[in-house]
């Protein structure tokens, strides 16, 4: 089954093309990492699958579904979930409290409960206290994500993510901005997740991208460059070329 199918995706921002004509095929199951240089349209693309942006050419089909003019909640409902580049999280709340949220979400009894005490919802709690144990977050449950490092900060971003049971998850550079220790207890965390969840990572480190990826699309300028499997993308020239410049004669 294919998770994921883009067919000729555009987006242009006034006279800058973003991206350009892109058509991909992700599998059911797969970890497809997105690469390429500064500027190459990595998070526009992410944007246009997750409905922060609607493209102005193309189409979206998620696990069969059209989902090219569908608003970001309803894209949500069908099991597209992502993380951002930058730290999204409710500073005050616990995170008990934002796993709780992010569980019930998934829910749709839960929408008509709002003014149900929380302690009446036996099974969502013992979900959150099983993820809290699963992803070694019980030591942290009661502490505001405020007070959190940075590195713990994205992880739990990530456990959010998945708390949702997404069918396809979109990771925006997961690893970006924290240390070699919380960078391998993230990757550690994507590599654990089953495999039916399909997985799309936008990434700069190529060590933790080629790591976790079964194939890996080069991006630049808006364009595909290259789909393959880590170890050819990785001796390609034109990939070489296009983040390290091209050596002049």
């Amino acid at each position: 089954m294919t998770a994921l199918t883009l067919t000729g995706l555009t987006k242009t921002f006034g006279g800058l093309t973003a991206v350009n004509n892109v058509s991909l095929q992700v599998a059911d199951g797969e970890r497809r990492a997105i690469i390429g240089p500064n500027g190459a349209g990595k998070t526009t693309l992410f944007n246009l699958i997750a409905g922060q942006l609607r493209a102005d050419q193309g189409r979206i089909v998620v696990y069969g579904k059209d989902v090219t003019v569908m608003p970001v909640h309803q894209r949500a409902r069908l099991g597209v979930s992502r993380t951002f580049q930058l730290s999204t999280l409710f500073g005050e709340l616990t995170v008990r409290q934002q796993i709780t949220l992010a569980v019930m979400g998934r829910d749709k009894s839960l929408r008509t409960r709002l003014f149900t005490p929380l302690s009446a919802h036996t099974t969502v709690n013992d979900t959150v206290a099983e993820i809290l144990h699963t992803w070694a977050l019980t030591d942290v449950a009661d502490t505001p994500s405020e007070a959190l490092g940075y590195g713990t900060k994205r992880l739990i971003e990530l456990v959010l993510a998945t708390a949702t049971k997404p069918r396809l998850l979109l990771l925006d550079e997961p690893t970006a901005g924290v240390d070699a220790t919380d960078a391998k207890r993230i990757v550690d965390t994507i590599s654990a997740l089953p495999r039916d969840i399909t997985v799309l990572i936008v990434e700069h480190d190529m060590t933790v991208a080629f790591h976790l990826a079964d194939t890996v699309t080069v991006l630049t300028d808006g364009t595909e460059l290259l789909t393959d499997t880590p170890k050819v993308v990785a001796g390609n020239q034109a990939v070489i070329d296009a983040y390290l410049g091209r050596q002049e004669a």
